[in-house]
């Protein structure tokens, strides 16, 4: 696609963010509401909105070429991707559900389920793909030094070893299949023969042309027919349609973004560059000016402010400004005024500590007791008076001013600026060279300061006959002092760095060779086939509580996980998540979610599950060491995921008598202090995975992972979907032989990985090769499935049962009671109405 198209994508983008703006910032603040209805819908409107918005900015900035647009594009994404997360934990706080439905509001927005998907963006890893590289090739090379062999490399080069029992069966089956083709080619000749001995028989013309159209119609009829009934089916969605025109264009296109992002690499290079030179060309040309016109304005300052007040003025600090903050549009005398308010105020401040520190301990005692009392009474209001004024509204985002910002600057710059001479859409030269000269006329500003505050010190001295350096010199050694007394307050308690003597590399080193720091799969999470839930509202509005979709799972890894990890402004500004707890029944796909969150934001993988800590690093020491070591190198090579597999077994109500030697419960104590020192501006998550979350302490369970993620067992629609996809991937041929619909069916109760292992029993290579001849049936795969003992229902409502009892579930299931519970008032009040009418007309009679 062209620039244009981009071009215009961004501009539709922009207006929709501008609309959505105005209702963000109404000109008339609205009232507090109440009905939780409309409160979810008018969050999730926003929510949709914005999700909208982020599909059309990560596609504008993954192909726009122009550098500059780029950045302001880059700067609007993550404002847009910050209030989605809000707005996320807003809905979960109201609903107590991390689960959210819109199917009815689809209608309204006119959006698909796909629009619904949070998209990924593709920068997240394409901006660090050189910093993943040399850690590849670090982990090879310590891996290799260790003598531990690369499972994955070995199966690409030289496959698994065959045993021989095995090797001699192929063998055989070879031979026999080579000695039938050899009797069937001859047994073929012994026909041919035959027929030839006994002669050609003579048939009339028009019996025979007769036959042959006989023959004819009645094939082109049946060839006609299975079209006519392939293409109803493709209409209708029960067959897929054929690839190869699809793959094509498919390729096709991948192969411009590819072209797109190599220009933009080019384009990229070249704004550096010039960054540099614009710079430096600016400083010689344009600095000595600057710098002498600077200092004739600053000592004509000195000499108004003289002629105004009768004495030279103090020079701003650098924390005021400096020179900058004399002309900012103001008088001399507003400036002398401001300067005297501010050492005022400063002396004020001084005042008001030493009468503090005055005041005995009972009127400290005293002021607590009223403030008490008055905190009381407040609550009393509020219950009393304020009662009714009392309601939901939308809490301050932090996120709207970046956006408002990057708005601003589009309008400003962008919006009206005509393109058309810059076809190729390099950086434009006369904006960089304003922003350079502003950075330049700083600099110079900065410099220029300390000699003019120089100049006026001697000034002072030579005209005024102020002595100043005594003064001076006393003040400073009093704010030393006083700097000193305060940070003796505010100082804190560091935690010791127990490998303060170590490098990074040598601590890497060693968690590799341990295996606590392991390489993740290369595992897309649109990899993780679900579909979306349609009847999630519908369920909600009959007060059933629906299970969630694999599609819903996915979308809440993209917002808990993805998203945060990938931007570092974003994971310091969003509502913080520190850890995740995946739970569900055994080949639901939890490891393959956690190497997707690691695949997509191009993050460190540490494994600190109870198997790979048993018998590493004993006693109390040796763990806070190795937790020390492994928090350190999460840091430092952040984003960072560390995963505990089987997580129950950390919180343990019992340990197993098999299970007591490897000390499972090691890390309960010390995994809630280290997720403390965790903090905004370290992307480092704490991922779990759990099949029987029911046999571990609810409290400190839930203590620990404050998110929790409930994965089901796939419904039919994800099934189906499943069988397509896997079996496509597999190098199937989907035919109307093969009853997808029926499988789909019968495999109730399966996960997708029982539906991986069946399909890879089946597609072997020799019956891959036959499906010409011998089309996939549905009953193939019934054997395999048979041999694997599906999720039962009872191990499903255990997990549900558990989950209620859950912090958000309780809130969850009192939000549903609450509700059942004003049905039921309501029904009793009609009753009563329609019993006073009856009796009202009975009298009458």
């Amino acid at each position: 696609m062209s620039h244009s198209f981009y071009g215009q994508m961004w501009a539709e983008a922009q207006d929709a963010l501008v609309d959505l703006l105005q209702e963000e910032f109404p000109e008339v603040q609205p009232r507090a509401q109440k009905d939780r209805l409309h409160i979810f819908q008018t969050l999730a409107t926003f929510y949709l909105k914005y999700l909208q918005i982020m599909h059309s900015l990560e596609a504008v900035y993954d192909q726009i070429v122009h550098p500059q647009k780029r950045r302001v594009v880059r700067h609007v994404l993550e404002g847009v991707m910050g209030r989605l997360l809000e707005l996320k934990s807003e809905m979960v706080e109201l609903e107590h559900s991390d689960f959210h439905y819109f199917d009815d509001m689809l209608q309204d927005l006119k959006m698909t389920p796909s629009d619904v998907e949070v998209p990924i963006p593709r920068y997240f890893v394409r901006e660090q793909m050189h910093v993943l590289k040399d850690r590849e090739k670090l982990l090879g090379h310590v891996l290799a030094q260790g003598g531990h062999i690369d499972q994955e490399k070995e199966s690409v080069l030289g496959g698994r070893r065959m045993p021989l029992e095995e090797a001699v069966q192929l063998l055989q089956v070879s031979e026999r299949a080579r000695q039938g083709r050899l009797r069937a080619r001859l047994m073929k000749e012994i026909r041919d023969q035959e027929g030839r001995s006994f002669g050609p028989r003579a048939l009339d013309p028009d019996v025979a042309a007769t036959r042959i159209q006989k023959v004819w119609l009645g094939y082109s009829q049946r060839k006609r027919t299975i079209n006519q009934r392939l293409e109803e089916l493709m209409f209708l969605g029960m067959v897929p349609r054929p690839q190869e025109a699809a793959r094509r264009s498919r390729l096709h296109a991948q192969h411009v973004e590819d072209a797109r992002r190599t220009v933009q690499d080019q384009h990229e290079a070249e704004y550096q560059q010039a960054l540099v030179a614009i710079k430096e060309s600016v400083r010689s040309v344009d600095g000595p000016d600057f710098r002498q016109t600077l200092q004739e304005q600053i000592r004509q300052w000195f000499l108004e402010c003289r002629h105004a007040t009768g004495k030279f003025p103090d020079f701003p600090s650098a924390e005021d400004g400096g020179s900058a903050a004399i002309f900012a549009q103001k008088t001399p005398e507003q400036v002398a005024t401001e300067l005297a308010a501010k050492e005022e105020e400063k002396g004020k401040k001084r005042q008001m500590k030493g009468k503090k520190d005055k005041k005995s301990a009972k009127e400290q005692k005293d002021k607590k007791k009223d403030k008490k009392g008055k905190s009381k009474g407040k609550k009393g209001r509020m219950e009393g008076g304020e009662e009714e004024e009392k309601g939901w509204k939308m809490t301050p985002s932090s996120f709207l001013p970046a956006v408002v910002e990057g708005t601003k600057m589009y309008k400003e710059v962008w919006q009206g600026r005509d393109e058309s001479q810059n076809v190729l859409q390099r950086f434009d030269a006369q904006l960089v060279r304003e922003e350079k000269r502003l950075e330049v006329e700083e600099e110079i500003r900065v410099q220029v300061d300390e000699i003019m505050r120089q100049e006026l010190k001697n000034l002072k001295l030579v005209v005024d006959r102020e002595k100043g350096r005594k003064k001076t010199k006393g003040k400073k050694g009093n704010k030393k002092k006083k700097k000193a007394k305060k940070s003796g307050k505010k100082k804190k308690k560091k935690e010791r760095d127990l490998t303060a003597d170590r490098s990074i590399e040598s601590l890497y080193e060693e968690l590799v060779l341990g295996g606590f720091l392991i390489r993740p799969k290369n595992i897309r999470l649109s990899e993780y086939i679900g579909e979306y839930s349609y009847l999630g509202t519908t369920l909600r509005q009959a007060d059933i509580e629906p299970m969630p979709s694999l599609s819903d799972v996915r979308q809440l890894i993209t917002l808990y996980g993805i998203l945060p990890l990938g931007s570092q402004s974003v994971h310091e500004r969003a509502p913080l998540i520190k850890s995740l707890l995946l739970a569900g029944p055994g080949g639901v796909g939890k490891k393959m979610l956690v190497h997707a969150l690691c695949t997509e934001t191009g993050a460190n993988l540490f494994n600190l599950s109870p198997a790979s800590l048993a018998g590493k690093y004993p006693g109390k020491v040796g763990l806070q060491y190795l937790l020390h070591m492994v928090f350190k190198v999460a840091r430092q090579l952040q984003p960072s995921v560390v995963w505990i597999g089987d997580a129950e077994k950390t919180f343990y109500k019992k340990v197993p008598k098999h299970e007591k030697e490897m000390e499972p419960k090691r890390l309960k104590k010390d995994l809630a202090k280290v997720l403390k020192s965790i903090k905004a501006e370290d992307r480092v998550l704490l991922v779990g995975t759990t099949r029987r979350p029911f046999e571990a302490e609810l409290k400190s369970f839930c203590k620990v992972y404050k998110k929790i993620i409930l994965i089901p067992r796939p419904d039919y629609a994800s099934r189906l979907i499943l069988w397509k996809e896997l079996l496509l991937r597999f190098g199937a041929k989907l035919s109307p032989a093969l009853d997808l619909s029926s499988l789909a069916k019968v495999t109730d109760g399966y996960t997708q990985g029982h539906i991986l292992r069946a399909i890879r029993s089946v597609l072997t290579t020799r019956r891959i090769d036959q499906q010409i001849k011998k089309p996939l049936t549905a009953l193939e795969f019934i054997p395999p499935l048979a041999q694997q003992d599906p999720i039962y229902k009872e191990e499903e409502e255990t997990l549900k049962v558990w989950y209620s009892k859950t912090p958000l579930g309780k809130k969850r299931a009192r939000i549903t009671k609450a509700g059942e519970e004003e049905e039921q008032a309501k029904d009793k009040r009609g009753r009563g109405l329609k019993k006073g009418t009856d009796d009202k007309k009975k009298k009458k009679a």
